[in-house]
């Protein structure tokens, strides 16, 4: 039976959803399916008439997964229940964006998004009565329910590229390099490209800290003859006293950033080693996928729209034991995902002889 499905990016971008969106394109054409995208996330359906267009297999050839970004466009701003308006109040439009995705006429959606953006959406399939099923996506990994989520991948192989890179030059000039990443609450990012590229440090927000660890760690690098050290720190790390360190945009919205400064500043204060600073910030989500993004996006693409065929709603795709499955949204989003202190990688780091800024014991 032929339907006539939707796709839409929400939430911030990464690398591999154009691969998730032609892997959904080609697997609807297969079923005899209509796709169409939403632009824009739910932006597109706030607005008169809904911003939409059909999705042609021709137009999603191996080329397109090469690209980063996303072809549909995305939003992390202006939650549809509480719609930030003209004069400063906040309106519920979520009635808005239901009734446009019904004027689409279309049976399903395929939501790629974060927990943040599936808290959301799934509150506007429930309170519409929209067929929905989920592809987690983000740089941060953080998502409950799945081992692996589209753009991290890549997100650790830009930031382990990165080390690689500062790894020389740090050498060459007898410096301290303090790489800066993203990853919002969790530490995935920092502690899986600091293992792979060779750091010294690696300082999460899951872990706390103490400066003297920090430098003790530095001090003892170049007491064994090794004239430079490499620090990664994820950026919701704190300062030692607790406090957040984040950025205000003229828009008015706070984000981290800036905790590479701090860290980097104490080293040099307390070693007196020539430090330099590097954060990564969007570069990180800006990058042609690497394979293996490409390739979970893809499983994941042909799945989701399997699950519409199935009509088995509400429920996300997720990676687990090398296999796609599907587990509930609500599951996965209450399942929040952070780097736990038994962590195999947190066992690895420490075994390695990495400081992860406390005590440091291997167990």
């Amino acid at each position: 039976m032929s339907k006539k499905i939707g796709i839409l990016t929400s939430g911030g971008d990464c690398a591999g959803l154009n691969a998730v969106i032609r892997a959904a394109v080609h697997r609807s054409h297969l079923l005899g399916w209509e796709i169409y995208g939403i632009k824009d996330g739910t932006h597109g359906l706030l607005v008169d008439p809904p911003q939409y267009k059909k999705l042609d297999p021709n137009d999603f050839d191996g080329n397109i997964m090469r690209r980063g970004g996303t072809v549909l466009g995305t939003t992390n701003k202006g939650n549809p229940f509480a719609f930030p308006m003209p004069d400063g109040t906040l309106k519920d439009r979520s009635g808005e964006i239901i009734d446009n995705f019904k004027k689409i006429g279309l049976e399903a959606v395929i939501t790629i998004g974060g927990d943040g953006s599936f808290a959301i959406l799934r509150k506007l399939a429930q309170q519409g009565g929209i067929n929905m099923v989920g592809v987690p996506k983000t740089i941060d990994n953080d998502i409950g329910c799945t081992e692996a989520s589209v753009g991290f991948d890549t997100a650790v192989a830009v930031a382990t590229e990165a080390l690689d890179r500062l790894q020389p030059t740090a050498a060459s000039h007898d410096r301290v390099m303090v790489l800066e990443v993203m990853g919002r609450d969790a530490g995935h990012i920092a502690l899986t490209a600091g293992i792979a590229g060779g750091a010294d440090v690696i300082l999460i927000p899951e872990i706390p800290y103490s400066l003297e660890s920090v430098n003790k760690k530095i001090k003892s690098v170049m007491e064994s003859g090794r004239n430079f050290a490499l620090v990664v720190v994820s950026e919701a790390v704190k300062t030692e006293g607790g406090e957040k360190y984040e950025v205000e945009y003229t828009d008015g919205q706070k984000r981290y950033g800036g905790i590479g400064n701090y860290i980097g500043a104490k080293i040099t204060e307390a070693t007196g080693s020539e430090t330099r600073v590097t954060n990564l910030g969007h570069v990180q989500r800006g990058s042609p996928p690497t394979y293996n993004d490409r390739l979970i996006a893809s499983a994941f693409g042909v799945r989701a729209v399997d699950l519409i065929a199935e009509g088995k709603y509400d429920r996300m795709v997720a990676w687990k034991n090398r296999s796609v499955v599907d587990v509930p949204i609500e599951e996965a989003i209450a399942a929040y995902q952070d780097v736990q202190p038994d962590d195999t990688l947190v066992h690895t780091a420490r075994a390695l002889g990495i400081s992860l800024g406390d005590n440091d014991k291997v167990k």
